[in-house]
């Protein structure tokens, strides 16, 4: 079967052709219809990742499919069913071998492209800010990187969860896609004086931060007594350093939130927090927002997007034919 592979840290991935995988007991094979991309997949190719994986190796932490085969003595969904899942490697490829409890049928109305870049995205900022951050109606949300992939998400699922938004991102398209997934009020990621700007919102309650570097020590000193910051990822490249007396003098509290770890330590609670995403979804209370989608032979432009900052909310690699 085809499969992309990194032969080296840092080099250009290459489309190949390896053998197809063979299922063990509680194991199913998926035909791979689709893979979201994330920022962690770009760390991955870099050797960057939290989770190293060991070239060569296949990159791609989500995906969409149909269920092809079960293991022997295994219990999962039926061959045929459409699902969704998340791995720590080895989405871009036409099969993957997958723990059947790690796949998520899914709402008839949910396309498989976005299914794919659905799960990591609305995992994250649905955890992060129910079961960590306790995210309360009345409260101020302040979301960095608000129109990529994850922040997107925070935005929608913020103001599902009763809260006011303010989304920062960079440029006025970017903002009014912010706008759509219902941010109250809109920051220019690149206009000075952004603590300022906080502040005469009327400071903020938790703060959402996928991006690291300035805006999070401007989101930090503009935080409410009780505050509580999320450190989600460093797309800037630049990891915030936290003065512990701000963190005193306020009762701020900074949590970090991975959920590669969550699936790992804690896959009840990721479980349930699917389910309840997925119900969203059908109920047609949160709309996935899916900027490019491109072919199989594409995954590399697709990464370029991501470097580049030229999508908004999810770039998805088609690798089927299925709708």
């Amino acid at each position: 079967m085809r499969a992309w592979q990194v032969f080296e840290f840092d080099g250009i991935p290459r489309l190949t052709e390896i053998m197809p995988p063979i299922p063990v007991k509680g194991e199913l094979v998926l035909r791979v219809e689709a893979v979201g991309l994330n920022f962690a997949d770009m760390l991955a190719i870099q050797g960057k990742y939290q989770v190293r994986q060991v070239p060569p190796f296949t990159p791609g932490m989500e995906l969409s499919g149909v269920v092809e085969s079960l293991g022997p003595g295994t219990t999962g969904p039926a061959p045929g069913t459409r699902v969704l899942a998340t791995c720590p490697a080895g989405a871009l490829a036409e099969r993957i071998c997958l723990a059947a409890d790690r796949v998520h049928a899914i709402p008839d109305a949910m396309s498989l492209v976005e299914a794919a870049g659905f799960p990591i995205a609305y995992g994250t900022s649905h955890l992060a800010l129910t079961h960590k951050a306790r995210l309360q109606p009345g409260e101020t949300l302040f979301v960095t990187g608000a129109a990529g992939g994850v922040g997107l998400t925070a935005v929608e699922i913020g103001k599902r969860l009763g809260a006011r938004v303010i989304a920062s991102a960079r440029g006025e398209a970017r903002l009014a896609v912010a706008r759509e997934a219902g941010a109250d009020v809109l920051i220019d990621s690149e206009a000075e004086g952004l603590k300022e700007r906080l502040k005469a919102e009327g400071g903020v309650d938790v703060v959402y931060d996928a991006v690291g570097g300035p805006a999070f020590d401007a989101a930090l000193r503009a935080c409410k007594p009780d505050g509580r910051l999320l450190a989600i990822g460093f797309a800037s490249g630049e990891v915030p350093q936290i003065p512990a007396n701000l963190l005193l003098v306020k009762n701020l509290t900074v949590s970090g939130f991975w959920y590669g770890g969550y699936e790992t330590h804690a896959p009840a609670l990721v479980a349930a927090s699917m389910a309840q995403l997925l119900t969203w979804r059908a109920e047609g209370l949160i709309r996935p927002h899916v900027s490019h989608v491109l072919p199989f032979d594409e995954f590399p432009q697709g990464l370029a997007l991501l470097k580049n900052r030229k999508a908004t909310g999810k770039v998805v690699i088609r690798v089927g034919q299925d709708p």
